[in-house]
């Protein structure tokens, strides 16, 4: 079954409901991908622990690029993070936080030193470390290149609910300072 590449309309609503819904999408770069498995919602208004809140340039990024913009930064001097720009009554990102890695995942190893295929994208800076993912990416557009994108499989999509919601391995979406999906098996 084909992915379907996910369009600029799906991040033209609230930072929240696009942060649940891109919960079992697959993010692609280039050869590799990866199921969404964790992400994080920030509200540009108001929101401390946004960067909006005390960084002029980054509400500057927000008036000039689109909804499904890229926003890549560098965290604590170590790590890449990916956001994607969300722009619908409440503007924001969501930070996608964590992947189950599915194309590409010999070339994750080898750019992580790594060889636990659980721990190539188990963090933000760990899947951007996997995927190659650095500032040259910042203000890409992620609707516009299958190459670099968000997509639904629905197959895969309904495998990952299926097998997250069984008694045995219910999910729990939590709401507070981190939006999440936590899975116990």
């Amino acid at each position: 079954m084909v992915n379907k590449i996910i369009r600029a309309s799906f991040f033209k609503r609230d930072p929240i409901v696009c942060t649940r819904e891109l919960i079992g999408a697959e993010l692609i770069w280039g050869d590799c991908s990866g199921v969404i498995v964790e992400t994080e919602a920030y509200n540009a208004k108001d929101d401390e622990a946004c960067h909006t809140f005390m960084r002029p340039s980054t509400r500057a990024f927000i008036e000039r690029n689109k909804a499904g913009a890229a926003y890549v930064y560098f965290n604590y001097g170590m790590h890449w993070m990916l956001n994607v720009l969300v722009k619908g009554e409440e503007s924001g990102f969501v930070l996608i936080r964590a992947l189950e890695p599915r194309k590409g995942i010999e070339r994750m190893k080898k750019r992580r030193r790594l060889d636990d295929e659980k721990r190539l994208c188990s963090g933000p800076g760990k899947l951007t470390q996997a995927l190659g993912i650095t500032d040259r990416h910042h203000e890409m557009d992620l609707c516009a290149d299958r190459r670099h994108s968000f997509a639904f499989n629905q197959m895969d999509l309904l495998t990952f609910w299926l097998t997250s919601a069984s008694a045995l391995a219910a999910p729990r979406i939590c709401r507070g300072v981190l939006l999440c999906v936590e899975v116990h098996s």
